[in-house]
């Protein structure tokens, strides 16, 4: 038996791994902290992707007919490199780009950085977390001075009176975490925040809390009004704000126009339930002597164009009310993807460095620079974000080879019928999966990775909790995992860089390149973590116990004090019109997992959640004729999407809600909006005009993956 994490969410669930006969291994969940001894049905299943029928286990090279054909790893590492060498000498180093994804392993992910700044020497890599987590990680930064997700362990929520739950349905997506809500649902102090009736708004019935159902986009304008009347009516931490924030009177100009009429005129939220839940939370607050008070955001809120301003309120919010930094309150962040933390902390992201180091700092270059042992200027500037680099390839000017690790864009990007377009524009692409994945059916090379059972290594919790991934069996002969072929492209392109194989020799690379860093893992081992199982950064030494609690001591700016930011809402970047008369939003079902690459590959799992859906209000069907489970479709000015309706009253008559789990007709991302955040760079998913209508007959199958899966 193996004890090891799920490979889904960032929740991270311990698991046990077990041979079954015939030599299959089962999951069950063990107990820790975060999951309590539960785990969601894609845990439950997860040993099913290790016996996909369709894996691949050999590299596969695109031919002059369009099909692929097995190959050597030495022919198709010696023609990557060739390819790339040719490339950027008659284009340059950035003629090459890498994107990375928030489930690669802490090693794989610091490699992959360091492979595309040492050896390929490019400034063009990012990583499929920027289209989730980096409004929260710029506005967390930009107040705290550091950005880690949620700054206290999960299970400190359990003694709030108040939890302010802001676009996350935990319910459906990480299932276990819902435990860790019982006190405060006990107590009727959860707020769920959402355009929908979710999984998670529903656990507000019978008493247990209220559900917002505001406009989606409006998140921003419901902070403020939150925050006006925390202010206007005497409710503010004072001593905590005097003590401890900078700002505070630019964030009482600016809330001063946001009262709560105003509000409701924006959100839909009566001001009545606006002022009730701002006293709500003032009641919970240490300050006037409640059990606590917790502000936590999800994507819901982030991903718009004025993201990083959402969360920034929300933070505000927080600051007004003095629960950052004390114990049993405080702002966190529900990190979806199970790395997206570390993910983003070791270098897959187009400003940073290990450590979460800024790559235009000069200490920070110096610093990695001798430990890979290379000079400073020799490493490239900054990058650009991600939608801005899949927008470029091809491009006259932007790169014409790509390198893709652990993410499928095809189907996960916005505007994904654009992003397809440019990925097929390109004179190489490489894509390292398991399985042929959508966006590994485009590339030239598909070469056949590692599985999470069968590698060893270590996650970043949403919690910030360094975990160690544990393998459990052998991988195929003919898999690889990326450190192997990261090192062996980089000696084919005649790097002296070293380029470690073996994830422990990756990992004490890791603690010295973060050593001193915002994000600090110097003093946390295998031995440590093979010996207690897990601990918090910032753990700067190896007699350093972690940091399980943040702020306590003051915030990570030099003066110690967090910043407060006065924001206002953007202008729509895809408004309403008479054409495009309704809201389109996209989210999770409990079944599946990202871009549906995994789960729908899940038997078991496809029997729960076959096929995509629409889900549409019964004023909104009756409108557009549709009575049933009939198929919809939804257009935007970038595409259209087919798939089921669904008629509930759980959604508001102006929106319509769609999973992005699907390929093909059924891809939700054919619609969605690429326009991004100006200071995270996160597209803004979830406001989208769209209109809807039945679709009427539609030919073959909307579902043609999942036909395929069947048999």
């Amino acid at each position: 038996m193996t004890d090891t994490h799920c490979p889904y969410c960032a929740l991270q669930c311990a698991m046990r791994l077990a041979p079954e006969a015939g030599g299959d291994l089962a999951a069950s969940p063990r107990e820790f902290p975060t999951n309590r001894g539960g785990m969601c049905q894609k845990g439950w299943t997860s040993a099913d992707l290790l016996r996909t029928a369709d894996r691949v286990t050999t590299p596969l090279r695109r031919t002059a007919d369009g099909s692929f054909a097995e190959v050597s790893w030495d022919d198709a590492l010696d023609e990557i490199a060739a390819r790339v060498g040719t490339l950027q000498e008659a284009h340059g180093r950035d003629t090459v780009a890498v994107f990375g994804g928030g489930g690669l392993t802490n090693e794989k992910a610091y490699v992959l950085g360091k492979f595309a700044r040492t050896v390929l020497r490019t400034r063009f890599i990012d990583y499929n977390g920027r289209f989730c987590m980096s409004s929260a990680a710029a506005a967390g930064n930009r107040a705290f001075g550091i950005d880690r997700g949620l700054p206290f362990p999960l299970a400190d929520l359990g003694g709030a009176d108040v939890v302010l739950l802001l676009g996350s349905n935990l319910a459906d997506t990480m299932p276990p975490a819902v435990q860790h809500l019982g006190g405060v649902r006990e107590r009727g102090g959860l707020v769920v925040v959402d355009p929908r009736r979710s999984a998670t708004a529903r656990l507000c019935d019978d008493g247990a809390g209220e559900h917002l159902p505001l406009a989606p986009g409006t998140d921003l304008a419901l902070l403020l009004g939150l925050t006006h009347v925390v202010l206007a009516e005497g409710l503010a931490d004072t001593a905590f704000l005097e003590d401890r924030t900078n700002g505070l009177d630019d964030v009482r100009r600016s809330v001063a126009s946001w009262w709560p009429e105003r509000v409701a005129s924006v959100t839909g939220i009566d001001e009545g339930r606006l002022r009730r839940v701002a006293r709500q939370l003032a009641a919970a607050s240490p300050s006037r002597g409640g059990a606590g008070a917790y502000v936590l955001t999800g994507r819901g809120a982030e991903q718009h164009v004025d993201g990083t301003d959402t969360v920034t309120a929300a933070i505000n919010l927080a600051l007004c009310l003095g629960l950052p930094g004390r114990v049993g309150s405080g702002y966190g962040c529900i990190t979806g993807q199970g790395n997206g933390q570390g993910g983003r902390e070791h270098g897959q992201k187009s400003d940073q460095l290990p450590g979460y180091r800024m790559i235009d700092d000069p200490a920070a270059r110096a610093h990695v620079a001798a430990v890979w042992g290379v000079e400073p200027d020799s490493l490239p500037g900054k990058g650009v974000p991600a939608v801005e680099l899949l927008m470029r390839l091809g491009t006259e000017d932007g790169p014409k080879a790509l390198f893709v690790h652990g993410s499928n864009l095809v189907v996960s990007a916005p505007d994904a019928g654009a992003v397809t377009e440019r990925l097929e524009s390109l004179d190489l692409l490489v894509v390292c999966d398991f399985v042929p994945s959508e966006t590994a059916l485009l590339a030239d090379f598909i070469l056949p990775t590692t599985q999470w059972a069968e590698e060893e290594g270590t996650m970043t919790s949403l919690e910030g909790r360094v975990l160690r991934r544990r393998a459990a069996l052998r991988p195929p002969i003919g898999a690889r995992s990326e450190l192997d072929i990261l090192a062996g492209l980089g000696e084919r392109l005649g790097s002296q860089v070293a380029l470690p194989t073996d994830p422990r020799a990756v990992f004490d690379e890791l603690r010295r390149a973060s050593a001193g860093g915002r994000a600090d893992y110097a003093g946390i081992s295998y031995d440590r973590l093979d010996a207690g199982e897990a601990l918090f950064w910032p753990c700067p030494t190896e007699d350093h116990a972690g940091t399980p609690r943040m702020f306590a001591d003051g915030f990570a700016h030099p003066d110690g004090r967090a910043r407060m930011v006065a924001v206002t809402p953007a202008v729509a970047s895809d408004p309403l019109t008479r054409e495009t008369p309704l809201y389109l939003v996209t989210g999770r079902v409990l079944q599946h997992y990202q871009s549906g690459a995994q789960t729908r590959r899940v038997r078991r799992l496809n029997d729960a959640a076959p096929v995509a859906y629409v889900e549409l209000h019964p004023l909104l069907a009756a409108r557009i004729g549709v009575e049933g489970v009939e198929e919809v479709r939804v257009t935007s000015s970038r595409g259209s999407m087919v798939a089921q309706a669904r008629i509930s009253a759980d959604i508001r008559p102006d929106t319509v809600f769609a999973p992005f789990h699907f390929a093909g007709l059924a891809r939700v991302n054919s619609v969605t909006n690429a326009a991004t955040d100006p200071i995270s760079g996160m597209p803004e998913f979830k406001v989208c005009a769209v209109t809807v209508e039945a679709a009427g007959p539609t030919g073959p199958s909307v579902h043609p993956e999942l036909e395929e899966v069947a048999r």
